[in-house]
């Protein structure tokens, strides 16, 4: 099984982009769902995160601007980005993890907002 994350792209600062990330097939246990981030030179970093029971978190830097979602029938995790800022510039990567600690990364998908 893969997840296939798309949706990143060049915003100008002040804008919103969402991201959507697909698992190609059905994963047994998955009890949260999550984006984290890569900017050049940094290490990789959570954004947000949502579980089974709907229950979010979100890195300070982005809460009140970002919003995950989950469509469990469509086996797919969004990151609904507004307000978008140059410091947000990264790569984007879905995590899914399991009840046995398993964690299935996406590929990535670049994010650039311009100032």
């Amino acid at each position: 099984v893969q997840l296939q994350a798309s949706g990143g792209g060049l915003v100008q600062a002040g804008g919103s982009l969402t991201l959507s990330c697909a698992a190609s097939g059905k994963i047994p246990g998955v009890n949260r769902r999550g984006w984290y981030r890569q900017a050049p030179g940094k290490e990789r970093e959570l954004v947000a995160l949502i579980m089974n029971n709907g229950i979010t978190n979100y890195a300070d830097s982005v809460r009140g601007r970002f919003t995950i979602s989950r469509d469990i029938g469509k086996n797919t995790v969004y990151l609904h980005m507004n307000s978008l800022k140059s410091e947000d510039t990264a790569v984007y990567f879905c995590n899914y993890k399991t009840n046995y600690e398993r964690l299935y990364w996406g590929q990535g998908t670049l994010v650039t907002v311009s100032s």
